[in-house]
């Protein structure tokens, strides 16, 4: 009998995170500033990581990159924005549990150039165990 309501307990669980809605009105927000770097310095904390770089491509065309290596990326799918409004949210799941990960990415002109500034943050737990700084390395590397 314990083993029956083990097993639904987690069935459960694994449906709550699979299931839970993604507000955008929570996750599509500023991304914050930090002092700008060379697009390769991510900065963590346990269940975040960030990245902030100033570049001189127009502000469109860098978040157009940055949203086709964001979709390229498994699993992953746009929640709010376009390159045109200047940021964009994407929603990225692991791929056993579903767990779900949100990376925030927002472009500013400035007359040094395009500021990019972009966060991944995960949503349930306490450590993401270095996945949003992999995702970010990623892109970019791409980038």
């Amino acid at each position: 009998m314990i083993i029956y309501i083990l097993v639904i307990a987690v069935v459960g669980l694994a449906a709550f995170i699979r299931l839970a809605p993604s507000d955008p009105a929570r996750w599509h927000t500023d991304p914050g500033t930090i002092a700008a770097t060379d697009c390769t310095q991510i900065t963590t904390t346990g269940s975040s990581a960030r990245v902030t770089c100033l570049r001189s491509e127009d502000a469109i065309a860098l978040l157009t990159k940055l949203d086709t290596i964001a979709l390229a990326t498994p699993r992953t799918t746009r929640l709010a924005g376009s390159a045109e409004t200047g940021r964009i949210t994407w929603l990225t799941r692991s791929s056993i549990m579903g767990f779900p990960d949100y990376t925030t990415a927002q472009t500013t002109s400035g007359p040094d150039g395009t500021r990019t500034d972009i966060l991944a943050r995960q949503r349930f737990g306490e450590s993401d165990m270095g996945v949003n700084a992999a995702r970010l390395t990623n892109w970019m590397s791409q980038f």
